[in-house]
């Protein structure tokens, strides 16, 4: 028999004062990857080794069985009492701060209702609504004859999920599995995503001398900063712009954007494409550093990918996005990353046609980095079913499932599929609140409750379902 809700709510407000702990703790924990750090028991970098670290205790402490895999990745079960088993995975690992946060990103603040951090949200929080899911139901007699439940702990999301990749090698795959890493009401499908790099050659006599942008491909630059061979009392004050000499005959200029993630990138602005403006604009270049800002001019002007002739869209997905994540200079080039996530109407050979014909009228070099395929689950499956049914229990109202642009790691299972908590329906969100990968980073702490519910409820039906 299924829990109440009463009882549920009343489980959730009893702990709600060390669930918040708890996420403090993980945000306090810069877990960046950083291979500079990493070793055999840490091959993401310290900051993520020390994140499943401290989960794996909390686990403990909640009384979850917890098994580290070498700092890989790491769970914690709730042992069934059958064949079979039900999961899900959150990461510990989080993207860079970087610059626009009113608070330190790494001390969670409570502020108008709202748990602020990087990570709150991606994806400490829903990591810790899980064990404390996992809690409820081996604490609670819910059903008899269950399949065990694991919660799964990565640490390699945001650089590249190989956590997922060796699990998958390594342990047989869950009967079914949900990511909080995704928004409401159940994401069933995910577009395809393509990386590139689009390199050009230093001019040596220009008038760049070098630049940088971004901290994450897969994140709108917030910031970006040149140094340029001018005087900086000759170029103008414009917003977003700050000049500053930086030397004998040199200036740097500090741009300044909204980011926001790749997957949404409606209502940010580049840094960098500020920067390129800025440049072209005041004739800070050289003529064939022209040519460069050019097209770096083009590269900015969209992120629906009509300026590579690769727009698309279909009757699943929304349309095509493309955004330029970071920029560096990197061995006598300046190099410019994209981050593409495309719906089924296209192809990765198609966006790598369309952007290399772009780069090759311009005299940039191109290179294919990555490509994931899209990830497509049948709405109609009963577990699926499940999910909606939870879901509409603990928000009201029946709801459909919808797709997205982000990739999470629902496409590493065979199956599997994302279930909040982003995009409270009842939400209405203040001006200051920030998203994933952006400054500010927030949830509502009425949210994060709704949410533990749910997963409570999710779980403990999904664990009794019959084959």
């Amino acid at each position: 028999m299924a829990s109440s809700k009463e009882c549920i709510s009343r489980f959730v407000d009893n702990n709600w004062s060390a669930i918040v702990a708890d996420i403090a703790e993980l945000v306090s924990i810069q877990s960046i990857g950083d291979s500079a750090t990493a070793g055999p028991d840490a091959p993401w970098g310290k900051g993520p080794r020390d994140a499943l670290n401290c989960a794996l205790r909390m686990a403990s402490r909640l009384g979850l069985q917890a098994h580290d895999c070498g700092g890989i990745i790491g769970f914690a079960d709730v042992p069934g009492e059958r064949d079979g088993q039900v999961a899900t995975i959150a990461h510990l690992d989080v993207v860079p701060a970087g610059p626009g946060w009113s608070s330190d990103p790494f001390a969670l603040q409570r502020r108008e209702g709202y748990l602020v951090g990087r990570g709150v949200l991606d994806d400490k929080g829903p990591a810790v609504l899980t064990l404390w899911a996992a809690r409820f139901l081996s604490t609670h007699d819910c059903a008899a004859d269950r399949k065990a439940v694991r919660i799964l702990l990565g640490a390699n999301e945001e650089t590249g999920m190989d956590d997922a990749r060796w699990y998958v090698r390594n342990y047989a795959a869950p009967d079914f599995l949900f990511t909080p890493d995704s928004a409401w009401p159940v994401v069933c499908g995910e577009k395809g995503s393509h990386n590139a790099e689009l390199a050009w050659k230093c001019d040596p006599q220009g008038k760049i001398v070098e630049i940088a942008g971004g901290t994450v491909r897969n994140a709108v630059a917030a910031s970006a900063r040149a140094v340029i061979r001018a005087s900086a009392d000759e170029l103008p004050a414009e917003k977003g712009v700050t000049v500053r000499a930086a030397g004998a005959g040199l200036s740097e200029v500090l741009a300044r954007g909204t980011g926001g993630h790749a997957a949404e990138p409606g209502g940010t602005v580049s840094a960098i494409g500020v920067l390129v403006r800025f440049l072209l604009q005041n004739g800070v270049c050289s003529v064939r550093e022209r040519r460069w800002l050019e097209f770096e001019n083009i590269v900015f002007s969209s992120t629906d990918g009509s300026a590579f002739g690769i727009n698309a869209t279909d009757d699943l997905f929304t349309p095509l996005t493309i955004i330029s994540g970071t920029i560096e200079t990197r061995d006598g080039h300046f190099v410019q990353t994209t981050d593409c996530r495309y719906p089924k109407s296209t192809s990765p050979d198609a966006i790598s046609a369309g952007i290399e014909k772009e780069c090759a009228e311009y005299g940039v070099e191109y290179a294919e980095i990555h490509r994931g395929s899209l990830l497509y689950v049948d709405p109609t499956r009963r577990e699926v079913q499940v999910l909606l049914d939870c879901y509409a229990e603990w928000f009201g109202g029946a709801a459909k499932p919808v797709t997205l642009g982000g990739g999470t790691y629902a496409k590493r299972f065979p199956y599997a599929v994302g279930f909040g908590p982003i995009g409270d329906p009842d939400e209405s969100t203040p001006s200051w609140v920030g998203g994933i990968h952006g400054a500010n980073e927030a949830v509502s702490e009425r949210s994060l409750r709704r949410a533990l519910c749910t997963y409570i409820s999710a779980l403990e039906r999904l664990s009794v379902l019959r084959d």
